[in-house]
């Protein structure tokens, strides 16, 4: 695609604007890209060039997140609400139906969207992603998240201190030693978007009452996971990184079992919309590799078999 169309679009929303970037023509059938916790839309800047220039590809910034604004004081940040963000972007372009693709946090998003507006998706792509978080090794946990999500929130709207300016070069060592995933060259293009540039250094964009993944989770049982699931009207593609997660806090990362309960009950739901790769890399694969995975990713796009709607 080289740099091809690629647009800045800012979306009203109630507590301000949904920023996103855009490759393509907006006359071209839409793919909603949705990046992962912290990051922002530069997620897929390398990944979307190698993808087919027939589709218009919208990555947005989560609210708090890129050039997105921040909630509003004392609104939490939660999971349903970046669902919803999904359907008001999707009422900002005008699209009814539509495809996803989504890494980490973002398939996670994409995944509860695709069962909760069924009608709304045909083809979903979950990169080192699952479409709901399961709650099986988190049950002992939940409670203590929903404390330290409120707790956090609390004591950062109480310290009125300033976001931390740091220098370029600090601030990237700073990031890429919080993302071992992250090659350089990536964690560059992420502080591009992610980051403000004054005249003593640089301030991250992020909104700080968003701390970590599992405070915001909506974690769900096995049994409402293979409910959900059987909404889904959508086909699905699972890409899995052979040195990807495992596991949401990634200290149980050798228990594969949880990944192999949802792609075999997805397997088993969909039947024949559902795909699953495996590819060589790590977390961020797309972003580091991203040649690894075009090629599936495109061929999934353009497959034209329609599922019928009243399956």
């Amino acid at each position: 695609m080289g740099e091809g169309l690629i647009s800045e679009l800012k979306l009203a929303m109630p507590w301000g604007h949904i920023a996103a970037k855009a490759w393509g023509s907006h006359k071209s059938p839409p793919v909603l890209c949705l990046h992962g916790w912290l990051d922002n839309a530069n997620s897929f800047d390398r990944l979307i060039p190698l993808l087919p220039k027939d589709f218009y590809y919208v990555a947005m910034d989560f609210g708090g997140h890129g050039l997105s604004s921040h909630y509003s004081p004392g609104f939490p940040y939660d999971h349903q609400n970046f669902v919803s963000e999904v359907r008001r972007v999707a009422a900002a372009l005008k699209w009814n139906r539509f495809s996803l693709l989504g890494h980490s946090f973002g398939g996670t998003v994409g995944g509860m969207f695709s069962c909760i507006f069924p009608e709304m998706v045909d083809k979903l792509v979950l990169l080192e992603s699952s479409p709901f978080i399961l709650e099986t090794n988190e049950l002992e946990n939940m409670l203590s998240y929903k404390r330290k999500a409120i707790e956090n929130m609390l004591q950062v709207e109480a310290s009125k201190k300033p976001s931390q300016v740091v220098s370029p070069e600090e601030m990237l060592q700073g990031f890429l030693k919080n993302n071992s995933h992250v090659g350089e060259e990536c964690g560059k293009l992420l502080l591009q978007r992610g980051t403000t540039q004054v005249a003593t250094g640089l301030f991250l964009n992020r909104d700080r009452r968003i701390t970590r993944p599992e405070y915001y989770f909506n974690f769900i049982s096995r049994e409402l996971f293979v409910h959900s699931i059987r909404k889904l009207q959508a086909r699905v593609l699972f890409i899995k990184a052979t040195q990807g997660f495992y596991d949401l806090r990634r200290e149980n990362d050798a228990n594969t079992e949880l990944v192999l309960f949802v792609t075999s009950s997805l397997r088993s739901t969909l039947k024949e919309r559902f795909q699953y790769e495996q590819v060589p890399g790590n977390h961020y694969v797309h972003m580091n590799q991203p040649q690894h995975m075009a090629g599936i990713i495109s061929s999934f796009l353009q497959s034209k078999e329609r599922i019928p709607a009243h399956l």
